[in-house]
């Protein structure tokens, strides 16, 4: 990369330390979404006087979206000189609860030695704040540049992004013809581009059975037992089946590798009430819900991973004495990952080489992120997550970002402007 542009990015260290802090201070907590139109407001102050023109989008209507928490979006543009080539920094600015066990202020955003500490430093303001840096600088070293940059900050990614990319994607925001290059700032390595992510279905399963006094279960029918018999089936024959099937995505790590399957919650019997002292009623339960969240490899079929489900509950519809179920579709995402060829990849790949001296080494994520609806929405490929930071700080307590690796990381987007958005690039 170019002295200049790197020495620019060098001496906004305060800046970036300052800018980072600021972002956490901000406690935009989701759910269920507090303070979104408060942090766009405070980005638009900052890039507003840089030439960036930004835009507050309300995704009305959206899940999660209410008059008392709405879903705020920023989308900043700065168009160039000339006729060009689109890069657009997407970052979302919401945070996940507190959680237990912190030793510090979640929202004070102490500066300790490298690291800034405080909830969503990780997770995903380190990497919104590299990217305004990196986008600054680039555009203080070069005025002359060709196309546009594009930063956006948006909503509810850690509830599944429908209040944020989904819904820009939908309006027509990530377009090929409008942006061509993204860039999503996840937390996943300095030196380690993220190519995509594996899929994964929702649904919740509800055993059914009937009401009776408990002291007499043998006039009903517990609805908890049907549900023990899927989870033993699940057990004995749908676990060790998903064991056996592995990606060829660069999934990281490598238990992610496997298709699989969690229980998220199980729900039975009468509803317990916070506060009550009382003893429950004596009840046999009539109906168990159960949440499943099965992640789904690229090479799978998502009417394929449904149907496998399905047929193992009408197994036991089959072969189990009273047996009833219904199952609820919750969510679904579709499995996405860039070719390894695609410009975005390659112009990262050579940055980091550039700016680190190593070879970038491809991941793809365990869990999904925006580049869901960027794909399937925008009909955009073009993308990839590279950010700074430690994905296994995410959500936990004392979450800190490191400020030499968010500088690292800025260093590597500016020269991936420079290559995009420079003639000679």
């Amino acid at each position: 990369m170019t002295d200049a542009l790197f020495s620019r990015i060098a001496d906004k260290r305060d800046d970036l330390i300052a800018l980072t802090q600021g972002l956490i201070r901000i406690p935009t907590l989701n759910p269920p979404g507090q303070h979104y139109r408060d942090i766009c407001e405070w980005l638009e102050q900052r890039l507003g006087p840089r030439g960036f023109d930004c835009q507050l989008i309300r995704a009305t209507g959206a899940p999660g979206d209410s008059d008392r928490y709405p879903r705020w979006n920023l989308v900043a543009r700065r168009d160039g000189q000339r006729p060009g080539e689109c890069v657009h920094f997407n970052s979302h600015h919401d945070i996940v609860e507190i959680g237990h066990g912190w030793t510090r202020d979640p929202f004070a955003a102490d500066l300790d030695g490298d690291r800034i500490y405080g909830r969503g430093a990780c997770d995903m303001k380190g990497g919104l704040a590299a990217s305004i840096i990196a986008a600054e600088a680039f555009l203080e070293e070069h005025p002359d540049y060709a196309g546009a940059i594009e930063i956006s900050a948006t909503a509810d990614e850690e509830s599944g992004g429908y209040g944020g990319v989904a819904y820009l994607a939908e309006r027509g925001f990530f377009a090929p013809d409008r942006v061509q290059h993204v860039i999503i700032p996840e937390p996943l390595g300095k030196d380690r581009i993220c190519v995509g992510h594996r899929g994964g279905w929702w649904a919740e399963i509800e055993t059914k059975g009937e009401i009776a006094h408990g002291s007499m279960p043998f006039l009903g029918d517990c609805a908890i037992r049907h549900m023990g018999a899927v989870i033993d089936t699940f057990e004995q024959r749908l676990f060790p089946a998903l064991a056996a099937r592995v990606t060829d995505m660069p999934v990281t790590p490598e238990g992610a590798r496997h298709a699989t399957l969690n229980i998220n919650s199980v729900h039975g019997g009468e509803s317990e009430e916070t506060g009550y002292t009382g003893l429950p009623a004596p009840c046999v339960p009539d109906s168990c819900r159960m949440v499943i969240d099965r992640r789904i490899l690229i090479e799978e079929r998502y009417d394929d991973v449904r149907a496998e489900v399905i047929g193992l509950l009408d197994e036991l519809k089959q072969s189990r004495p009273n047996f009833d179920y219904e199952i609820r579709d919750l969510n679904r995402i579709d499995p996405s990952q860039t070719p390894m060829d695609s410009p975005v990849v390659t112009n990262v790949h050579a940055a980091i080489a550039e700016v680190m001296g190593t070879d970038a080494a491809y991941i793809a994520s365990p869990g999904s992120y925006d580049q869901k609806h960027i794909d399937r929405i925008g009909k955009l490929k073009n993308c990839i997550a590279y950010g700074p930071g430690v994905l296994e700080l995410a959500h936990k307590p004392d979450e800190w970002i490191g400020v030499t690796d968010m500088i690292d990381s800025a260093c590597v987007m500016g020269r991936v402007l420079e290559r995009v958005l420079l003639p000679s690039g």
